[in-house]
Order: structure tokens, then C-alpha cells, then sequence
């Protein structure tokens, strides 16, 4: 006699079954979750490293500025017409740049 499964039951997984079921759930997570976020660094990176003096940017808080100096990870940002109001802030705190010219 052997033993037999009801209609309800479903067969136990093989420990080579539930391996392979492991890391497909994995790979699936990963280009899920992980290889976007990864991708946005890549192109956060790109945008700062391509950062010049003179482009016009966007801070994580809204504030819209222009470029005036950068040093290191530190970029002096002018706010406003009003040419006094030069702030230094840190480059990841820059959300959007635009070149002078685009659209």
C-alpha cells in the first residue's frame, strides 16, 4: 500500500523543489525592488557628477536656484533675483538639474 493524497491535500515539496522556488522568489524581488532602486542611484550619481556651474536646479525641498561655485560635495546655490541670497548646501540635496538652453 502506498499512500495516498485526498483531492484537498497537496503534495509535500521536495527540499531541491523548494531551493529552486527559493531563489526564483528571489530573483523575481530583486528586479521587483532592487535593480530600480539601483538604476535611480546610477542616474542621481550621473546628474551630480555632471553638475556645472551656471545650470539651474531644484532642491529636495522645492526651492528652485542657480549654481554659482562647487567644491567637493558642496555646491553655493543663488535663490531668487535677489543676488544676495547665496546659499551652500550639499549636492545630494539637489533633486533636478537643468542645463542653460534646454527646455
Amino acid at each position: 500500500m502506498g499512500i495516498f493524497l485526498s483531492e484537498g491535500t497537496a503534495a509535500p515539496m521536495s527540499p531541491i523543489g523548494l531551493i529552486i522556488f527559493m531563489v526564483l522568489m528571489y530573483g523575481a524581488l530583486w528586479f521587483i525592488l532592487m535593480r530600480p532602486q539601483n538604476k535611480e542611484k546610477k542616474r542621481v550619481a550621473a546628474m551630480l557628477s555632471a553638475l556645472e556651474t551656471g545650470d539651474s536646479i531644484m532642491t529636495t525641498s522645492g526651492f528652485y536656484g542657480t549654481v554659482i561655485d562647487i567644491v567637493d560635495d558642496t555646491v553655493i546655490v543663488e535663490f531668487g533675483n535677489n543676488k544676495n541670497c547665496r546659499i551652500p548646501m550639499d549636492k545630494s540635496a539637489i533633486s533636478k538639474v537643468e542645463k542653460p538652453g534646454e527646455n
